[in-house]
């Protein structure tokens, strides 16, 4: 019979370098403390790398740069996959995904219908603010993330340079998803929105 550790050893080799695993992940193995025994005799042997409580990774080697640690955003991914959650950047996350800031913040929030909760990555943390529904029914990646930087910028604030790039990303996103997330978003905000439509509609 193999042993715990032989089958936990050989659930991480057959995932892709990069991949994320969580500690319950391997629960079908032993109990909690039996597969947080196996996970700390990995991570000693650099096997496994811990990138939060309870989250590990089977670290990336880039032929040039070395060890990749997982991004914030593959992190936050992988956990709202794990709790069937929505999630969405905003705040600088955000704007800085548009091209509207340069500033790469350490921490970032994603707006979730799942659990409220701080991902403390060290110098890293990812926070997961708890959100009424609605503000997560948008269907466009592109047009969602608009939303959210619009409202950081605010209706008084936002300056053409920044409408033009809006404006540059939206004649990206799908126009049913347009039409769809147009319906989501302040009046302010549908004005830009519609602008997109209409130089879709024109092309």
């Amino acid at each position: 019979m193999q042993s715990i550790d032989d089958k936990v050893i050989a659930k991480i080799k057959k995932a892709k370098r990069g991949s994320l695993f969580f500690t319950e992940d391997f629960l079908i193995y032993g109990s909690a403390k039996a597969v947080a025994k196996v996970l700390e005799r990995l991570e000693e042997k650099n096997d496994l790398t811990r990138v939060a409580r309870g989250i590990y990774a089977r670290l990336e080697i880039h032929p040039i740069i070395g060890i990749l640690t997982p991004s914030t955003e593959n992190i936050a991914k992988a956990i709202a996959k794990r709790d069937k959650a929505r999630i969405i950047p905003t705040g600088i996350l955000a704007l800085n995904a548009l091209g509207l800031s340069t500033q790469v913040p350490m921490n970032v929030v994603y707006l979730t219908d799942g659990a409220a909760r701080k991902i403390d990555l060290g110098k890293r943390k990812i926070l997961f603010k708890k959100t009424a529904p609605k503000n997560l029914a948008a269907i466009g990646k592109i047009s969602s993330l608009v939303i959210q930087a619009l409202k950081v910028i605010g209706k008084d604030n936002i300056e053409e340079t920044e409408k033009q790039i809006i404006l540059k990303h939206l004649s990206k996103e799908e126009p049913y998803r347009l039409e769809h997330d147009i319906r989501l978003a302040p009046e302010w905000i549908r004005v830009i929105m519609r602008q997109a439509i209409k130089a879709s509609s024109n092309e």
